[in-house]
């Protein structure tokens, strides 16, 4: 291919499928367009996260494999703050892309990039020193310790990388750029895959469980040089200089309104997931190994629900910034049935796909049946979740942070916690048999079993399902936009 006929090409993707204007045309095509790369993203995400356990799995064993599974959780809790100025921020960015105001476009994206620095200093000199405490707190087993610190540090040394990324992702995502997000991703993902190779395999550097958290570290940092560059480029939407990037009271009081609920909403996620940790490890050798090499499949199977989230947030910010109330109200239902749709096509594929995806992470059989257990547990959530994440998202796009926090709250404190830790109880001294090489096999599970976490998360599900429709049918949500703008059609 030549390389005009390359550009001609990349032109035409741009056209399907770069940065748009989501207040006119057709909603489906719409949705769709911002929802494909988004879900071709969350592919890649998916496979940038596997990828680390399947070649730490693979190459240093089923303890190394643990040892990612107990760092991870840990991590995740200190890139909230993030995820608080992402989720404010992406909010902002897109109800004043709507609203055309250019001005105040400028200013949310330039404060955001400084809180951002910010946080990273913070995030890094907190995080650093607590790396041993916080695993010994957590019970960590003897033989997953040093592993699971040395991953754990180095990624907290590199926390800058993810933090930008993320932030400048989400800018893109909402101006309505889902392509160049995605592009980025793609990259770093084979970035990512490769590093692994080279710094864990026995035959290149050899550098151990180390050699996989600086291949993830040195991906995302740039990455993130990327994305920023892109940022800092798309100068006819806005400026960014010196009076956007300085803290601005009211753009800093906005992006908190809008981003602390969110935070805490994941912060109340991860930390009900970390209370739990210390019991997960006293459940045996093959307790931890399992639930990571799980969890890594079980994300493929929420990928429509979270891209499609994401896609309703932009879709309803955009045209509520509009003043296109009209277009918001079908837009929900047009992106809860798509959202459908593809994870009925998503689950169907990991039924007929799954015992293989397992094996890519060990040779261990029974923690092979295993995972195929847990996932069979959880097919009616991940339908379920269509309806979760789509109205949870419209209800974020249109700036009500507080109302999806609250469900976050009741969901996973109120009810998950006393059910996950009735579940542990129920199931001590448990025998569990499973079907490992076409033979019934008994598997014993004397401190409780791994799937209770599995079945309380599928109740609590369905009744998180219920407790959104009820507060998106009340409709206080509408009312909480930053912006609109006049317009006779809403």
């Amino acid at each position: 291919m030549s390389l005009e006929s390359a550009k001609v090409m990349m032109e035409k993707i741009k056209s399907l499928f770069g940065a748009q204007d989501m207040t006119e045309g057709s909603i489906p095509v719409c949705l769709l367009k911002f929802s494909i790369p988004l879900l071709i993203g969350s592919i890649a995400q998916m496979l940038y996260t596997a990828a680390d356990r399947v070649i730490v799995g693979r190459f240093l064993g089923d303890g190394a494999l643990g040892a990612v599974g107990a760092a991870i959780p840990i991590q995740n809790i200190f890139l909230v703050l993030f995820m608080a100025i992402g989720g404010g921020v992406m909010t902002l960015v897109s109800q004043y892309f709507g609203a055309k105001d250019n001005e105040n476009l400028g200013m949310s994206i330039g404060n955001a990039i400084t809180l951002v620095a910010l946080a990273c200093v913070f995030v890094t000199a907190i995080a650093t020193p607590l790396t041993g405490p916080i695993l010994r707190l957590l019970k960590t087993r003897e033989e997953m310790m040093g592993m699971a610190y040395d991953y754990l540090f180095i990624l907290f040394l590199g926390m800058a990388g993810n933090g930008f990324y993320n932030i400048f992702s989400g800018i893109l995502r909402g101006l309505g750029d889902s392509l160049f997000p995605l592009l980025i991703l793609l990259g770093t993902v084979v970035l990512n895959i490769i590093l692994d190779i080279l710094f864990v395999a026995p035959w290149g550097l050899n550098m151990g469980i180390a050699g996989a958290a600086w291949a993830t570290v040195i991906a995302q940092i740039l990455s993130s040089i990327v994305c920023m560059t892109r940022v800092l480029r798309l100068n006819n939407l806005y400026k960014i200089n010196r009076r956007t990037l300085r803290l601005n009271s009211a753009t800093v009081r906005q992006i908190a309104r809008l981003g602390i609920p969110s935070g805490i909403q994941m912060a109340i996620m991860f930390v009900s997931g970390l209370v739990v940790q210390p019991f997960i490890m006293n459940m045996g050798p093959l307790a931890m190994p399992s639930i990571t090499a799980t969890q890594s499949v079980d994300g493929f199977a929420l990928m429509p629900s979270q891209a499609f989230s994401m896609a309703a947030g932009t879709f309803t910010g955009q045209n509520i910034g509009a003043g296109r109330m009209d277009r918001v109200k079908t837009g929900s239902k047009t992106v809860f049935l798509m959202c459908l749709g593809f994870s009925i096509v998503m689950v169907s594929l990991i039924q007929i796909f799954g015992r293989s995806m397992f094996r890519l992470f060990t040779d261990t059989e029974l923690l092979v049946s295993l995972c195929r257990y847990y996932i069979l547990i959880m097919i009616p959530a991940y339908l379920i979740m269509s309806v979760n994440m789509s109205y949870q998202g419209v209800m974020r796009g249109a700036g009500d942070a507080v109302g999806t926090m609250w469900l976050s709250v009741l969901i996973n404190v109120i009810f998950k916690l006393p059910l996950t830790f009735l579940m542990i109880h129920l199931t001590k001294g448990m025998t569990l048999y499973l079907n490992v090489n076409g033979v019934r096999t008994a598997s014993e599970w004397p401190d409780g079993n791994p799937a209770s976490l599995f079945y309380s998360m599928l109740i609590c599900v369905v009744i998180g399902m219920f407790m959104t429709i009820v507060y998106y049918r009340r409709g206080t949500w509408k009312t909480k936009y930053v912006v609109m703008r006049d317009n006779p059609s809403k």
